[in-house]
């Protein structure tokens, strides 16, 4: 019996240790564009005003209040003008109505809260915003699923194209790998009205405001940081000084 339960012991500690490992295996075929976030204001603010037209049809983001936008170089009245969809104050949260039980009938799935997607969707395979960028311009046309839409990232995803009119229709040709696995190439079949390049950098700024809503003071987090750091570098050479001056009768 006392046997037993240590070859179990055995055996669950070594599926703890080796899951992670595994995890990352089974993800590791999946390439993600690294995405070029920016934290320039204009790009934050082109993010956001394609986040509220866009997302917030069906998204929430119940952490933001829409006075926090005026960290991005936005006035209160550009924010009530051309943002404030959803709220009546400008310290509102950025919620939606639609209600999760009703969005789970229509997709099958509520649809998540995008304040810390950007955080959540980190992996081995790249940051949150790798597969965020990777992910918003790999649609594909598929009349199999309800939408009428799939995606390489995300088989199966409950999610429509919603940018489809800016990036226009892709359609896939799969072909069988050697280890059985399918692959998918992707070409446009019907542009959209805007270029491959312009379409690319409209998701960069898009992904750069969901990773700035995730974490707002990021940026000035990491220069309080600096600060610090120099702060400590310079303490360290002056309580060196002093250890060296009181030890020197000694040594």
């Amino acid at each position: 019996m006392k046997t037993r339960v240590i070859n179990f012991i055995k055996r669950v500690a070594a599926v703890a240790l080796f899951a992670p490992a595994v995890a990352m295996a089974a993800g590791a075929s999946l390439h993600l564009d690294k995405a070029p976030v920016s934290t320039e204001p204009a790009a934050l603010q082109h993010g956001a005003k394609l986040f509220v037209n866009y997302c917030m049809n069906c998204h929430s983001a119940s952490f933001m209040r829409y006075n926090q936008l005026e960290n991005i170089g936005l006035s209160e009245e550009q924010i009530r003008d051309n943002l404030m969809f959803t709220g009546e104050r400008i310290g509102d949260l950025m919620k939606i109505a639609m209600r999760p039980v009703e969005s789970k009938v229509w997709f099958g799935a509520a649809p998540p809260d995008l304040t810390l997607i950007a955080r959540q969707r980190a992996s081995g395979d790249g940051s949150g915003a790798d597969w965020l960028y990777t992910y918003l311009r790999q649609f594909y046309r598929d009349t199999e699923r309800p939408s009428g839409w799939n995606n390489v990232v995300f088989a199966n995803v409950g999610m429509p194209h919603v940018f489809w009119q800016l990036q226009g229709e892709q359609v896939a040709k799969m072909t069988d790998n050697a280890d059985g696995t399918k692959k998918i190439e992707l070409s446009l079949a019907k542009p959209g009205t805007l270029t491959v390049q312009e379409y690319d950098k409209a998701v960069a700024d898009l992904v750069s405001f969901l990773v700035w809503m995730g974490e707002p003071v990021a940026e000035k987090r990491k220069s309080i940081g600096t600060v610090v750091l120099i702060f400590l570098a310079g303490l360290f050479v002056l309580a060196y000084a002093l250890k060296k001056n009181y030890w020197k009768d000694i040594h």
